[in-house]
């Protein structure tokens, strides 16, 4: 059995808390990435995607300037860097995510896992399931969004 660690991405870029909006989609638009993990003090505090930066900053209007945590999921999944990828790929699947980061057993943020790792440095049928989770239709009316009529008749969500 392979552990995460032998296939994850180990030179991870990463933002503080404090950087804007603004740097988050800079450095992720020279890297050409769509999510960055945001650490405190080499430990893990969450994880920002272009998603959020559009969904969650741009939409409801949030200046460039809005720190990144006010907008990151805090939430997060992650796994350990010597858990088996069978196991890391079946938790991606679980909680349909296309990355999750890898730490160690000090919480640091040691890597990150993407579908592309799994499917180029292992196996394309590990990340097949995955990547099947993560494309189910998503609802549109899910918790924290904009509600049709307010899609339909443009009115500002705030």
């Amino acid at each position: 059995m392979t552990r995460i660690s032998h296939i994850m991405s180990k030179e991870v870029s990463v933002l503080k808390p404090d950087d804007s909006l603004l740097i988050a989609a800079q450095t992720m638009n020279k890297m050409n990435i769509g999510a960055m993990p945001v650490c405190e003090n080499n430990r893990l505090v969450g994880m920002i995607t272009d998603r959020d930066i559009t969904v969650r900053g741009v939409a409801y209007g949030k200046a460039s300037t809005t720190p990144v945590k006010n907008i990151m999921s805090a939430d997060i999944s992650w796994c350990f860097e010597d858990d088996l990828i069978e196991d890391v790929s079946e938790k991606m699947s679980d909680i349909q995510v296309r990355r999750i980061p890898v730490v160690n057993h000090k919480n640091e943020l040691v890597g990150i896992v993407s579908l592309g790792d799994l499917a180029s440095r292992y196996s394309s049928q590990t990340a097949a399931k995955p990547l099947k989770d993560i494309s189910i239709e998503s609802d549109p009316m899910r918790t924290g969004g904009a509600s049709l009529s307010d899609i339909t008749s443009n009115q500002a969500v705030s």
